[in-house]
């Protein structure tokens, strides 16, 4: 199965489209479609018995509010995620995230990476999303650092963080996650994707919006919220 693999320009295009008058979507109805597309793909990759401990790596922005999203449905699903969240933003959307997990009792770090991960199961990278690029900046260098080393399976959500949307990985960062779950469509730094499991999620595009921008949105089966490429 394959897909039209899209640029910076035209997923950024896309997104605005969405979130415009015409596309009638909110950043935060978005964000629950993509968080809970997350963890259906880590629910189909990982076994809870023995993958429980989940470790969702929060960023900055709006992956990084997927990535809480995605920890308040695994609960749900019978996981026990955490958050390693060292730099929050102080905006009213992530600020309600956040007490929703912390309602659930989850527990949130923001320093010690290395010890909370070393106990962790699987790690979700919702650090950086397409809108990233430079080099991954403190307190996120070190995670990405992390990423490369350790062997805890990887589920990155819509790019692996610091790579290049469209080139892939760069000099400094060449971590491959074991999962990667496309938002909409996947992004062209996908062609270098080696991992085991590729999954497209969002269920939410209008024909019309795939139309616009040439695009092909996946079916999907039944009630599911991923499908896998």
């Amino acid at each position: 199965m394959s897909f039209k693999y899209l640029s910076q320009k035209v997923a950024q295009a896309i997104d605005e489209e969405l979130m415009s008058a015409a596309g009638g979507f909110s950043v935060d109805q978005l964000m629950e479609l993509a968080g809970l597309s997350v963890a259906q793909a880590v629910q189909k990759s990982f076994d809870k018995k023995k993958y429980s401990r989940v470790l969702v790596c929060i960023g900055p922005g709006n992956n990084g509010g997927d990535g809480l999203v995605a920890a308040r449905h695994l609960y749900h699903f019978g996981y026990k995620p955490s958050l390693y969240y060292p730099k929050k933003p102080k905006k009213e959307l992530y600020e309600r995230l956040l007490t929703q997990c912390h309602n659930l009792d989850l527990q949130v770090f923001e320093s010690d990476f290395k010890t909370h991960l070393e106990k962790s199961d699987v790690i979700i990278d919702a650090l950086f999303g397409f809108s990233f690029h430079g080099d991954p900046r403190d307190p996120f260098k070190d995670v990405v650092e992390a990423f490369e080393k350790t062997d805890r399976p990887i589920v990155s959500v819509d790019i692996p963080s610091g790579w290049d949307v469209e080139q892939g990985p760069t000099d400094k960062v060449k971590f491959q996650p074991q999962v990667l779950v496309s938002l909409t469509a996947p992004k062209l730094c996908a062609n270098h994707f080696k991992g085991q499991r590729h999954f497209i999620g969002g269920r939410f595009v209008p024909p019309s919006v795939a139309q616009k921008f040439e695009f092909e949105v996946p079916t999907y089966p039944g009630a599911e919220q991923v499908v896998e490429v």
